[in-house]
């Protein structure tokens, strides 16, 4: 059995990151409900993952070139 391994490494960012989801899923037209989702298919989940990594890389990139 896989091991779940998705906790918040910072606790104090665990609101900051919902928020960052739910934008995510709102950006990929995927809606989402407060608490679980496990109505999503894996396409959607995908894409709110996929969107979220895309715009963590889009700031950092953004960060290395303010420097």
């Amino acid at each position: 059995m896989a091991q779940k391994n998705n906790r918040i490494v910072v606790p104090e960012a665990k609101e900051a990151m919902e928020q960052f989801k739910m934008q995510a899923a709102n950006e990929v037209g995927v809606q989402l409900n407060q608490g679980y989702n496990g109505q999503l298919t894996s396409r959607e989940a995908g894409s709110i993952g996929g969107q979220m990594v895309k715009k963590m890389i889009e700031s950092y990139e953004n960060n290395l070139s303010a420097k």
